[in-house]
């Protein structure tokens, strides 16, 4: 009889996850159906913590008919944070493949220009006589049928370095400097940085500068949250003990969400600063790019100044990459401060 009625209740499950998936076709998928429900948790918690305050704080209740723009101001940051969390998720990282086709595409208009403008002049009996333009770093290419997206990749490397090495075993794709694979999301990412389980993608070099606002978003409510449970806990610590266990745990929560925030965005405030990526820093010995590099020199740090507007500005176009330092340019890093490089700006 339990047979049955297990059997029974298995087909009716499978019949109505087959029904659903056929009315949401991206919930048939287990690493996108993961993705939403992690979605749907943060946005639930999202709601419970402000929701638990409001539904048993009298007092910030009567403060905001008083002075409303102290909620406002509340509210507008919990909207905030979580727009900037969807349009973060929402957000491509950047990708290998993408970069491909915008600068192959670009090449063959540029091709197709330059063959129409020339045409008539060099059109003998119907033929065309086309030129091709020797390499301008004067790499000599193997193939005969490379094209620009390899010619452009492999002029971000050290001269002599072979396609070979640069090209990834899973796309089939020449990767430019720090840009690395996914297998989370099995494409190469530009700038890749890491893949975010909570967010559902990789952190790269389109939304590495959105994340990082979201961190701080994100910090800034948990600290404006927590110091209300704080206040709440110290003026009615004693009228219900059944709430006052709700708070504590729910505060207990929120303190330990609000460390690991305000950690992690120290940590990616310094990758900012000296123009790193987490997987550079965490795998720095095992990443074939910077073997060769000391330890305590940041190859692609160009100070302060020019990092931050790097990260802010300048990392909008998937097509803005960073070259190899030249060995000359690694050692100028590797040298050690001194007072006058202060007075000189050359930490800016």
């Amino acid at each position: 009889m339990g047979v049955i009625c297990g059997g029974f209740l298995r087909d009716t499950w499978d019949r109505a996850t087959d029904r659903c998936f056929r009315f949401f076709p991206c919930l048939s998928d287990p690493a996108r159906r993961s993705t939403l429900c992690l979605k749907v948790a943060l946005v639930t918690l999202h709601l419970i913590f402000p929701g638990v305050l409001f539904a048993f704080d009298k007092d910030l209740i009567d403060r905001t008919r008083e002075d409303p723009w102290y909620t406002a101001i509340y509210l507008l940051l919990f909207i905030a944070t979580l727009a900037q969390y969807f349009l973060t998720s929402g957000t491509s990282p950047g990708y290998v493949l993408d970069a491909q086709k915008a600068v192959d595409e670009r090449d063959a208009l540029v091709r197709r220009t330059s063959l129409d403008s020339k045409q008539p002049a060099s059109s003998k009996n119907g033929s065309v006589v086309i030129t091709m333009d020797q390499n301008q770093s004067g790499r000599n290419y193997q193939r005969s049928n490379v094209t620009a997206w390899t010619k452009l990749a492999m002029d971000l490397y050290p001269p002599g370095s072979s396609i070979r090495t640069w090209t990834c075993s899973y796309c089939n794709i020449v990767q430019p400097p720090r840009a690395k694979h996914c297998h989370d999301c099995d494409k190469c990412v530009l700038q890749f940085d890491h893949h975010c389980v909570w967010l559902g993608t990789c952190i790269g070099q389109g939304n590495h500068c959105r994340f990082w606002w979201y961190i701080l978003e994100e910090t800034t409510l948990g600290l404006w949250t927590s110091i209300l449970y704080i206040v709440y806990l110290k003026s009615n610590i004693s009228k219900a003990w059944w709430v006052d266990v709700i708070m504590i745990l729910l505060l207990g929560t929120l303190s330990i969400s609000l460390i690991f925030l305000l950690l992690l965005l120290l940590f990616h405030s310094y990758l900012v600063v000296t123009n790193q990526t987490t997987y550079e820093l965490v795998r720095r010995r095992r990443v074939p790019y910077l073997r060769g590099v000391p330890q305590r020199v940041y190859p692609f740090s160009k100070g302060l100044c020019r990092n931050l507007y790097l990260f802010c500005c300048a990392r909008n176009s998937i097509l803005q990459m960073e070259p190899m330092p030249s060995a000359q340019e690694l050692e100028e890093k590797s040298r050690p401060y001194t007072c006058l490089d202060i007075f000189s700006c050359r930490c800016c």
